[in-house]
């Protein structure tokens, strides 16, 4: 038995660093609701790309933004992702969406829009669920600002290439180490230094090196914040898994 959860935990950090994972079965393991921010940008970057507009074209970008129905789930057991009511989970994690993701989320009018449409889904989490565990890049510094539990993860450029480069092979995409590497490198570099709503953690943030953790290492030890910033209410069994 689990204290379920009782407010928000922004969980931020760059790709690779196990974020998405440990957010989703964090989310689980405390009876919350999850949220996914990151989906959301690559379901805005996916609807970019099908329509055949230039990721750097900020204005037809914004245009698309706003014309297109996206729509995330906040159940950590069923984390879906849909645009214009089609299920795309899948099409959003392949390496045309991972090399354009970040100039779309760097279109300050797109991260207004979707920061909106964030906090939204966290109050209606917090209000149907008790509780929320959100993910993305910008969580404690921008969306949440007031969440009472922040933490950013972090890992060796390494170690989250290998982990996404075994994302990839074990969803059936090919994978090359030196590739993913360059790629999250890039990604890093883009992300850090964009002008709106930059990577970094929140100056009241708890930074994790997940580089030598397993899933539930960090687990455990985030369950142990939220006990100690007491945001654990009622038990809850946790999940089986």
């Amino acid at each position: 038995m689990t204290g379920a959860l009782r407010g928000v935990v922004a969980l931020d950090g760059p790709s690779g660093t196990g974020k998405t994972t440990v957010a989703r079965k964090l989310a689980a393991k405390l009876g919350a609701g999850y949220l996914d921010t990151g989906a959301m940008y690559r379901v805005v970057t996916l609807a970019v790309l099908d329509a055949g507009v230039d990721p750097h074209d900020t204005d037809a970008v914004v245009a698309l933004a706003r014309s297109v129905r996206l729509d995330v789930a906040t159940d950590p057991g069923r984390p879906e992702a849909r645009l214009d009511g089609t299920d795309v989970g899948e099409a959003i994690r392949t390496p045309r969406v991972d090399a354009a993701v970040s100039a779309v989320s760097a279109v300050p009018e797109v991260r207004d829009l979707l920061v909106q449409r964030q906090r939204t889904l966290i109050e209606e989490a917090s209000r149907d669920e008790g509780g929320i565990v959100v993910d993305g890049r910008d969580i404690g510094t921008v969306v949440a600002p007031d969440a009472p539990l922040k933490v950013f993860l972090t890992a060796a450029p390494e170690v989250r290439a290998a982990r996404r480069g075994a994302q990839d092979t074990a969803a059936g995409r090919e994978s090359n180490q030196a590739t993913v590497l360059a790629s999250v490198e890039r990604r890093d570099r883009l992300d850090s230094s964009r002008a709106a709503s930059p990577l970094r953690p929140a100056d009241d943030a708890v930074e994790f090196d997940t580089s030598e953790l397993s899933i539930e290492q960090v687990l455990v030890a985030l369950t142990e914040l939220a006990g100690t910033r007491g945001l654990l209410g009622e038990d809850v069994a946790e999940p089986c898994r």
